[in-house]
């Protein structure tokens, strides 16, 4: 006897089968749904980006999970002290913003503007696995790119909000921040600049460490504690601020905050105001891990999930980076994953199994099917084998939702009936 082969998907992937797929095809149907009637027009980007893009130090600590390729032609065996820099030219995108800003780059004399953009597609982290996390994942995108004020950021979260209720979630929450009140939190706490993106990055952290966690990894990183002490009283001073005194509260607690970032705060309060059903909060804890952000920062969470469920912001200097001009620039990202493992099942949906015995000629078989599938429903054939009642449990669980049992003897009259009858 051979030895059994490890069929099973590499470490940190899966393989889906027929009911998770129907699950996904459905969230993404009622999602697409949405973004079209909002405007956002789709479009798809490689999963292979050149590796200098990837690693410019935009990405924050996805960077370092970036899945490398090994240049073609390579000769075998390498010198061993080659650098990896000399081997690797390509990587796995790790998300679709920096592929957009890319793409927009190299296509925006042929773009509307602003240009709303609709991107859905898998991404590559080699993350350590564990449940709701994966290697191979995929990200659900929206951007503006062209518009400058914060109509942007409030159309983002409806949008947004819509979509995932069109899906089925509910009982989420939008937590709304700012980049810009993060760096005037820093600078009032005597932090250098070139030090923010290490305060940023620890502070990420405060949903899973808590303020335990994040003061022993400040303190670790060379941060005071009168400057940790001053950092973490203003955050918590901040939190359940009611939405009609945030500018007042924020200009109270930082000075030297910009009249720019109160005005456009003001502006998405009285703009989510405005939106039915919508419940949100201003977050000072919130940071987004990526290095790219430059304004308003945003998250939506839901009880049931371990993290937020889709999150994004401002990025008005990315684009810059292959255009050599700032484009003002925002968007959100749903995380598909996680609202996919919030739905146990997508809606049923109606499909006939003509089910036929061996001895049916194939014509008529065929000409069954068509006849249903005319009306627009979804009908294939499936052979009749062992016992009758056990087969029409297989066709249940497989998704059928009705039978038509055809034999020689079968006239044109199709009869169809409902999976759980019982057969003559």
């Amino acid at each position: 006897m051979g030895v059994k082969k490890d069929l099973s998907p590499a470490r940190g992937t899966r393989d889906l089968l027929p009911a998770a797929v129907a699950v996904r095809d459905h969230v993404l149907a009622r999602i697409t749904e949405v973004y079209r009637r909002y405007g956002y027009q789709r479009i798809e980007t490689p999963a292979l980006e050149n590796i200098d893009r990837l690693q410019s130090g935009q990405g924050g600590e996805n960077e370092k999970l970036i899945y490398q390729v090994l240049r073609r032609g390579l000769d075998s065996p390498v010198a061993a002290d080659t650098a990896l820099s000399e081997l690797v030219d390509l990587g796995l995108r790790y998300d679709l913003t920096l592929p957009l800003s890319r793409f927009y780059g190299a296509n925006r004399a042929t773009l509307p503007q602003p240009f709303r953009s609709f991107q859905f597609g898998p991404v590559w982290r080699a993350e350590r696995p564990q449940k709701g996390r994966y290697r191979q994942f995929y990200q659900c995108d929206i951007d503006v790119l062209g518009e400058a004020s914060v109509l942007a950021e409030v159309e983002l979260i409806e949008a947004t909000a819509a979509a995932l209720t069109a899906a089925g979630v509910s009982g989420t929450t939008v937590r709304v921040s700012d980049r810009r009140f993060l760096s005037a939190l820093a600078a009032c706490a005597g932090v250098p600049e070139e030090r923010w993106g290490n305060l940023f990055i620890t502070l990420d952290k405060l949903d899973r460490a808590g303020w335990p966690g994040v003061r022993a990894e400040l303190a670790a990183n060379g941060f005071a504690d009168e400057v940790v002490d001053r950092i973490a009283d203003t955050i918590t001073g901040l939190q359940d601020v009611d939405a009609a005194k945030l500018t007042d509260q924020l200009a109270g607690a930082l000075p030297e905050l910009g009249d720019d970032v109160l005005a456009d705060l003001a502006t998405t309060v009285a703009g989510l105001a405005a939106v039915p059903d919508l419940t949100w909060e201003f977050d000072p804890t919130l940071v987004r891990g990526m290095g790219y952000y430059t304004g308003q920062i945003f998250e939506i969470t839901h009880p049931a999930s371990g993290g937020s469920v889709a999150g994004g912001g401002r990025y008005d200097k990315l684009v810059g980076r292959f255009l050599g001009t700032d484009v003002p620039a925002c968007g959100f990202s749903i995380g598909f994953e996680r609202i996919v493992d919030l739905l146990a099942t997508a809606p049923r949906t109606e499909a006939v199994a003509v089910l036929y015995e061996s001895d049916t000629p194939v014509t008529a078989v065929l000409d069954a099917a068509r006849v249903l599938r005319a009306d627009g429903r979804t009908a294939a054939p499936v052979r009749r084998s062992g016992k009758f009642g056990a087969q029409l449990g297989r066709l249940a669980e497989w998704g059928y939702t009705s039978f038509v049992h055809l034999r020689p003897d079968t006239g044109t009259e199709l009869a169809e009936r409902a999976l759980g009858d019982k057969p003559d």
